[in-house]
């Protein structure tokens, strides 16, 4: 891979420049994003030990996965467009500072309500962070082999970093505590801000323009109000008030984001960008598999601790199949799309992933690591892989330069929140038939026992997999032909 020239769309504040090695824009980039996405998983196996430390309920245990997720989704767009405005290396470099000061306090915290505060400050930076290390790949790249080669490397990192937030967070909380989990972000931080300081270059592509702040609050707002009302129902039920006024509330907020979009004179996300249909395509399939796609971390850190008994160590290990897998298929794909349509390649990734969720849904309170997890990790996580570079070189094609850090915090958006939408509807269907089968079993005690549990992580795989044959028969219809 090659980098090229920054083209004369962009400006720069500082003095020209050396084009620097693409070797070292990439390492920063997928670096950046490692950061980001691993922080999303990191945290699953310590969950337990947060609980007994903090001495948090359920509800408030989905809220430390949920404050990054949604803050990280709500504020996307907004992070996209201040990389286009104000600086691709200066939004990298801030959103990475701001993202590293609150791992220090998420780590620090002694108070429930202290810890879900910097996951949600680590979400904000990470919705500065995330977009420009696309926009720097998108920007540096040349559009064909190269940038879908670089594409796919940070489709792998990413998704890599989901899968390794397992192993790490099981090591650290292991032998040292789960606050590890946050620190351990402190001094990796510190490095890549060194080197991106070094490395990266300043560009930008729309000077003159405004950010959108009240957009961005607007969808924020919005999403979260849905978020809650989810996780409402499972105490009060979907008809009830404390259910139905969030609920409603939220889309209300999202109606008039679109309002605000249609007519504001610099808009957060510009309507006629959906004309294109790539983008608008690819994006609304992440939506949907974003919903599915978070049951892989969530539960099955739950099931793995709670029900096999592993211990965080053992829990972060077993994640090992889903990492090399995930990362295989995102390093397979730039090859295969030479050769298949990016559609068919999608598809059938798709496809493997729901074969891969539906096997997993069948987990026991009996199971065992070589009988019921690994070979659905292999299915579901090589398919995830195929999939999502693929669906990411898409969803980037066809924008102009100026809009690039938009487009990219667009891309991560619809991911995150289908992931933050997604993960409140699994919790709670998984609660549902957690609580039905241990009144039905006449248990009690403490708890709810391994068979419940079992039964309800194995519904929650269940309902995954429905959602991502959804999102494969969007593919289908929405998704062009052409080869990549």
């Amino acid at each position: 891979m090659s980098a090229h020239t920054p083209s004369t769309t962009d400006n720069s504040s500082a003095a020209p420049r050396a084009t620097p090695p693409a070797w070292a824009v990439l390492l920063a980039a997928c670096a950046g994003q490692f950061l980001v996405v691993l922080d999303v998983s990191v945290v699953n196996v310590a969950l337990p030990s947060i609980r007994t430390d903090l001495g948090l309920g359920e509800t408030a245990l989905q809220w430390v996965v949920n404050a990054y997720a949604l803050t990280f989704a709500g504020f996307l767009l907004l992070g996209g467009r201040v990389a286009d405005l104000f600086g691709r290396k200066r939004a990298f470099l801030v959103g990475l500072g701001l993202f590293t000061a609150a791992s220090l306090a998420g780590g620090l915290a002694r108070e429930p309500w202290q810890l879900v505060a910097a996951r949600a400050a680590q979400g904000l930076g990470a919705a500065v962070l995330s977009p420009a290390t696309l926009t720097i790949l998108t920007t540096t790249f040349p559009g064909g082999a190269a940038r879908t080669r670089a594409i796919g490397t940070w489709t792998a990192v990413g998704a890599g970093g989901g899968a390794a937030g397992g192993l790490v967070g099981g090591l650290l909380t292991d032998y040292l505590s789960w606050r590890w989990v946050l620190l351990v972000n402190v001094p990796v931080g510190a490095l890549v801000l060194v080197g991106a300081a070094v490395w990266l270059v300043e560009g930008r592509a729309a000077a003159g323009r405004r950010l959108d702040v009240p957009g961005a609050v607007l969808v924020t707002a919005g999403v979260s109000a849905l978020a809650y009302g989810i996780v409402q129902t499972e105490r009060h039920g979907w008809a009830a008030a404390a259910s139905l006024v969030p609920l409603l509330g939220g889309l209300a907020l999202l109606g008039v984001f679109v309002a605000v979009e249609a007519r504001t004179r610099a808009p957060l996300m510009p309507l006629g960008l959906f004309r294109i249909r790539t983008v608008w395509a690819a994006n609304a399939v992440m939506l949907v598999c974003g919903g599915g796609m978070f049951a892989m971390w969530y539960f099955m850190s739950l099931y793995l601790q709670n029900v096999l008994h592993f211990s965080p160590i053992e829990a972060g290990l077993a994640f090992l199949p889903h990492t090399l897998s995930i990362v295989l298929g995102s390093k397979l794909a730039p090859r295969l799309m030479a050769v298949f349509s990016g559609k068919a390649l999608a598809m059938t990734g798709g496809i493997l992933a729901v074969i891969g969720y539906a096997w997993q849904s069948r987990m026991d309170a009996d199971g065992t690591f070589a009988g019921t997890v690994l070979g659905p990790a292999i299915v579901m996580s090589l398919g995830s892989g195929l999939m999502m570079t693929p669906l990411a070189t898409a969803a980037t094609a066809g924008a102009a330069p100026s809009e690039a850090g938009l487009v990219a915090g667009l891309v991560n958006t619809s991911r995150q929140i289908g992931g933050a939408l997604g993960l409140t509807v699994l919790t709670t269907v998984a609660a549902e038939r957690i609580s039905a089968t241990e009144d039905g079993s006449g248990g009690g005690g403490d708890g709810p026992g391994p068979v419940a549990l079992a039964a309800g992580y194995g519904h929650a795989f269940t309902v995954a997999s429905g959602i991502i044959a959804a999102a494969v028969v969007l593919m289908a219809v929405a998704l062009p032909r052409r080869r990549a």
